[in-house]
């Protein structure tokens, strides 16, 4: 093994090291982790949410046991193999052993660190970006037709993943027009590689065919409900922010590509970046959609401050250039990552609304960040449901009905009582409902800011009995204030009931 394998060892060990201290015990999974967690139940080749591959991935945790740590390791990893390609492309760039470290820290003590806290598809998305970049590279250099047929291979994963990296696509492609690698457009090779792709995407299209394209239906949702808050200003601000402790890098960058005679060749990669961005202002997109585009410029940039910096101040700016990401992320360190405890951030508000960190989705400003508040009050849920359980001589024949994809899927994961299967007709909880079994009670897990029929007038005809057996409060959470009602002896088919919603539904 050579000095740069293990340099390079020596960061990916690091990457989970740092991991484990980027998360305080006070805070639980997050909500849409539990989602996730839960389609390795359910496995398909598509979701309302998301595509196949994180129930794939969902369906091997389950496999290791389930547990906290597993359910972490995952984006760790693709953000420690983020680090490995990003290494590739500096190395096939010819950056010299400064450039590769340089690379290496400013990924490593990127905002790919927040991501890689949550497991989502954002960490594999940012990573199939990543790889289908350094394929560009490999392929402008040698214009192998192999390199084509790989792309194709890892657009497919990542399009299986998040469709997300259509984007890059429809960035990239007009890009290479303005380079001579528009040949590439007569080659066979190229349309035999889109042919490849589309056959290997085609089972999650069927699925999305079958079921009406609900894709569209949740993009529709988000527009209403999320993207209409984005500000197209806001999302440049986030831009700079997004790259912040590697900006001295990133920024010569933009000018390498365009101008360093060494890397000529890949100016495409200056247009990519330019129409893939104008195409995420004309959505509206959310800022970290477009973190995929930036550790490929951290390759471009290393490589051409390692090659331009003289030998006379090589000792100076050297330490300088690499101790900037590491001094950032410390600076950052409190700010940005879930170490404290909520009444911490809560009591230092003003700071981070500063820094506009505390603006929701919503559109409006709260007093933990939304991912923090997502964070909380999950297993205290679940508890309370074991124990409520315990008390229903019907448990084998109760439905639990939550609220929302987030209840429903902490239950589920952090629930004690083999009898406790939580419901929805939220996300894809809607399509999950079992009917194998007669229902004779119900407990509705409500929101309580939203739960305007306290008294359940609506279900009180349907049921001998109605009552509320609990309320689990975290003024902390997101939600926090969720009621539990319990609902014993239907008189009516509650399942007909349930069918007749989940139609309406669609």
């Amino acid at each position: 093994m050579t000095k740069r394998h293990f340099i390079l060892l020596g960061f990916i060990l690091f990457k989970f090291l740092i991991h484990c201290f980027l998360i305080s015990p006070e805070y639980d999974l997050h909500r849409d982790e539990y989602l996730h967690l839960d389609q390795a139940g359910h496995l398909a080749w598509g979701y309302l949410s998301v595509p196949p591959v994180t129930s794939w991935i969902s369906y091997l945790i389950q496999i290791l046991g389930g547990t906290v740590f597993w359910v972490k390791f995952f984006p760790v990893l693709f953000g420690a193999l983020t680090i490995v390609v990003v290494w590739k492309a500096t190395e096939r760039l010819h950056g010299n052993l400064f450039a590769l470290i340089l690379s290496a820290t400013c990924v490593l003590f990127s905002t790919l660190l927040r991501v890689n806290i949550l497991y989502q598809p954002n960490s594999l998305d940012i990573l199939c970006w990543t790889t289908f970049y350094l394929i560009v590279i490999l392929y402008f250099q040698t214009e192998k037709s192999k390199w084509l047929y790989i792309a194709s291979l890892v657009f497919s994963v990542g399009f299986l993943n998040k469709y997300n990296i259509i984007f890059l696509v429809i960035g990239l492609l007009p890009a290479i027009l303005f380079t001579p690698y528009r040949k590439v457009f007569i080659k066979k090779e190229f349309y035999l590689t889109l042919i490849i792709a589309f056959l290997l995407v085609l089972p999650n299209l069927f699925w999305q065919y079958k079921n009406n394209f609900p894709v569209f239906h949740h993009l529709k949702e988000l527009t209403d409900t999320q993207l209409v808050n984005i500000e197209r200003l806001g999302f440049l601000k986030s831009q700079i922010l997004i790259v912040a402790g590697s900006l001295f890098v990133v920024v010569p960058a933009f000018y390498a590509v365009l101008f360093y005679k060494p890397f000529a060749k890949y100016k495409t990669f200056f247009w990519s970046l330019v129409f893939t961005l104008i195409i995420f202002l004309y959505f509206k997109a959310k800022a970290y959609y477009a973190m995929g585009l930036y550790p490929i410029y951290i390759s471009f940039g290393s490589v051409f401050l390692g090659n331009i910096i003289t030998n006379n101040w090589k000792k100076y700016l050297q330490p300088i250039l690499i101790s900037i990401p590491v001094l950032f992320f410390i600076c950052t360190f409190n700010m940005i990552y879930p170490i404290k405890s909520p009444a911490y951030f809560v009591k230092n508000a003003a700071t981070y609304q500063k820094y506009g960190m505390l603006r929701w989705e919503d559109g409006k400003e709260h007093l933990l960040q939304q991912d923090f508040a997502d964070m909380l009050g999950w297993k205290e849920l679940a508890v309370m449901i074991d124990s409520i359980y315990a008390e229903l001589p019907n448990s084998e024949h109760t439905l639990l009905l939550c609220d929302n994809y987030g209840q429903a899927g902490a239950i589920n994961y952090y629930a004690t009582n083999k009898q406790v299967i939580a419901h929805s007709f939220s996300a894809d909880y809607i399509n999950w409902f079992r009917f194998d079994k007669d229902i004779v009670d119900v407990v509705l897990v409500k929101v309580a800011a939203y739960d305007r029929d306290k008294e359940k007038t609506g279900e009180t005809p349907y049921f001998d009995a109605v009552y509320l057996a609990g309320q689990r409060i975290n003024p902390y959470a997101r939600e926090d204030t969720i009621s539990i009602y319990v609902l014993k002896g239907a008189r009516v088919d509650i399942k007909e009931i349930i069918k007749d919603q989940i139609k309406s539904s669609f």
